[in-house]
């Protein structure tokens, strides 16, 4: 499986950029397989080829419930399925990224440490004129994930084998806290299960990418 090159996927994402209304780039894909890392990445490299402040970093995770949501709905032990996010919410956030360019634009994130969301994390200002997305299911086929993706102009599916996700998620729940039992636990009942209800959506995708190795920032 070859990686495509950062540089040739910065190029494809500033491409985007032409002047008219401010465009969505999304990153699909199972947990873990680099999401986050090559949003972050690809944001410092549109910066860097069209000016600072050109792309702006947005994540789903934001739109995690919180944990009373979830003991309420109950489905805290699966914590990161589909419908454990507001999918509603974020679709309504990307509409309004795109329709109100005029003034800063507030967005949510996730704390590993916390485990919780966090409002407010980043902000995209006026300037941005391209919002790089990403998250688990940005490809789901549902009226709430669908309705997220109409506000995307172009989505790849983050491809990236199942024995490093795997590895990459055991370490971030012994980062967040778990012992390695409960960590494989975890991913076992949970994130596991999520990667694969995430790998049919992939059809969805206008293409898919292997993400090149990369410094780690919070992988997704």
């Amino acid at each position: 499986m070859g990686r495509d090159s950062l540089d040739a996927l910065a190029a494809e994402a500033a491409a985007l950029v032409d002047g008219t209304r401010r465009k969505v780039l999304g990153l699909a894909g199972p947990p873990a397989a680099g999401k986050s890392t090559l949003a972050r990445h690809l944001v410092a490299a549109v910066d860097a080829r069209l000016g600072a402040g050109t792309a702006a970093y947005v994540p789903l995770d934001g739109f995690h419930l919180s944990d009373p949501q979830l003991v309420r709905i109950g489905r805290l032990d699966r914590k990161g399925a589909p419908d454990t996010f507001d999918a509603w919410g974020y679709a309504a956030l990307l509409g309004r990224l795109v329709a109100e360019p005029d003034h800063d634009v507030y967005v949510p994130d996730y704390d590993r440490v916390l485990h919780a969301p966090v409002a407010a994390r980043h902000v995209v200002p006026p300037a941005a004129r391209l919002i790089v997305t990403e998250g688990n299911y940005l490809a789901a086929d549902a009226p709430e994930w669908r309705a997220a993706r109409n506000r995307i102009d172009l989505l790849w599916y983050v491809e990236t084998p199942d024995a490093e996700r795997e590895t990459r998620l055991v370490d971030r729940q012994r980062a967040g806290g778990k012992g390695e039992s409960a960590a494989r636990d975890w991913v076992e009942r949970s994130d596991r299960p999520n990667g694969e209800w995430v790998k049919p959506s992939q059809v969805h995708c206008d293409r898919s990418v292997v993400p090149p190795e990369l410094p780690l920032e919070s992988d997704k």
